[in-house]
């Protein structure tokens, strides 16, 4: 008798508003797998509507793992979400269970798969830093990035402050490029990768009509419950799509048409970022995100990785011309 041989890790990757999560819940069901989320702003409890969390119903019974786990005043760090993927992920293999990641956070995913090395980080260099960034803006430290490692300044976006106060941090604390830090594609654990992709036209209605939900959802509502939770104090939630907008709008900066038009603004520049991070890495095999027999296609994916076999070439997202490239997203 042949035994069949192990299934590996599964990731479900792609662009917000791709269908990941219901592929995901898919494939864990076919698989008796359990769901990993990838995503950093689902990582915190009572965000919701904004981050289009499955509701429990809609999760069909599987279980779902590093939802909900951070208040809003808390820092959601890759380090962080490293080790406790690490822990679930060794946890549900060693339980025969198949663990099926789904989410778009580039980085994430990323530290989830593959070797990546965190570098050391501390709070009065990154203080000064942000400093600066406050005093000078994004674009001014980019420079300084640039100069300094001009690796990691083409992979990370002028306007993302956050992303090259850190590479700066690193540069300083390490004497070493922060590119050099970079996830490499070398997984930790046997993995397989599924990325689906959308028409840009089509990724565009999707991501509108999503917001439109959002919103008749109550996501300003939620935004306001999260404010008393102390939304606005934190480092990394406020920043979120939608709910940055909806912030601006509870303190008068915009009208409520005018947040709902700049999240759909944002979101879709945000796709497209994730579609040139997503990009990058060719172990990812593409499927069309409409097929009639997604499912089917998918699993024939996860098969032929625990024979070894390769699932064979696939079209990537189209590049967006208008981009200089794959940046960090």
């Amino acid at each position: 008798m042949t035994v069949p041989p192990p299934l590996p890790v599964v990731a479900v990757v792609g662009p917000t508003a791709s269908g990941k999560s219901d592929l995901a819940v898919d494939l864990a069901l076919a698989l008796a797998g359990e769901v990993v989320n990838t995503d950093a702003m689902q990582l915190y409890r009572g965000m919701d509507v904004g981050t289009a969390k499955l509701p429990p119903a809609q999760r069909r019974g599987v279980p779902h793992h590093l939802l909900d786990v951070l208040d809003v005043t808390q820092e959601a760090s890759v380090a962080a979400y490293q080790r406790d993927a690490s822990a679930v992920v060794d946890r549900l293999l060693s339980q025969g269970t198949t663990p099926v990641l789904a989410g778009g956070s580039g980085l994430y995913v990323r530290a989830a798969l593959d070797v990546l090395d965190i570098p050391p980080t501390d709070p009065a260099v990154r203080a000064r830093w942000e400093e600066r960034l406050a005093a000078e803006g994004a674009p001014a430290l980019h420079a300084v990035l640039v100069a300094r490692d001009p690796v990691a300044a083409e992979r990370i976006l002028p306007t993302n402050g956050r992303r090259v106060v850190r590479a700066l941090e690193v540069v300083e604390l390490t004497g070493r490029p922060f590119s050099a830090t970079m996830p490499r594609e070398e997984y930790v654990r046997p993995a397989v990768q599924v990325g689906l992709t959308v028409p840009r036209d089509a990724l565009d209605a999707r991501i509108a009509l999503r917001v439109d939900l959002m919103w008749r959802d109550g996501l300003v509502e939620e935004t306001e419950r999260l404010v008393a939770q102390g939304l606005r104090e934190g480092r990394t939630a406020p920043r979120a799509l939608g709910y940055a907008q909806v912030l601006d709008l509870l303190a008068g900066r915009c009208t409520d048409a005018e947040a709902q038009e700049e999240t759909v603004r944002a979101t879709r520049r945000f796709a497209r970022r994730q579609e040139s991070w997503f990009r990058r890495d060719p172990r990812i095999v593409w499927l069309p995100y409409d097929a009639p027999d997604l499912l089917d296609r998918a699993l024939a994916v996860v098969r032929a990785g625990a024979a070894g076999t390769p699932a064979g070439p696939t079209p990537q997202p189209a590049a967006d011309p208008s981009e200089p490239g794959p940046r960090t997203p």
